[in-house]
């Protein structure tokens, strides 16, 4: 399942629960052993794997402990570029088009 703005957020934690109980698995750890790994609770694991809020830190210490460290960085990338911030400095940079897109303003059409 995609989760997408509009998932409701108890769809969106079994989902994610789902998921690291995949991968926990396809690295071939127990919820013990990744709970161990981690430095958090049996408990921890378990409840999150069921779809129920975690914190935050516990969730950092399992991805680390997957050696997943990528995915807490795509969370909240550190240089997010926004689409709207670029067309906005792209029309203040004379109109140009945004490279990559195609896109061009109304003016420049011919």
């Amino acid at each position: 399942m995609k989760i997408e703005g509009l998932t409701p957020i108890a769809a969106a934690l079994d989902e994610l629960g789902a998921r690291l109980a995949r991968v926990r698995k396809q690295q071939g750890y127990t919820q013990e052993a990744l709970a161990e790994r981690a430095g958090v609770g049996v408990a921890t694991v378990r409840r999150i794997e069921d779809g129920q809020d975690g914190k935050l830190g516990s969730w950092i210490r399992l991805l680390l402990a997957l050696d997943m460290a990528a995915a807490i960085d795509a969370i909240l990338p550190e240089n997010y570029k926004s689409p709207m911030e670029e067309a906005k400095r792209a029309r203040k940079r004379g109109s140009k088009p945004i490279p990559g897109t195609g896109f061009v303003w109304g003016d420049e059409r011919k």
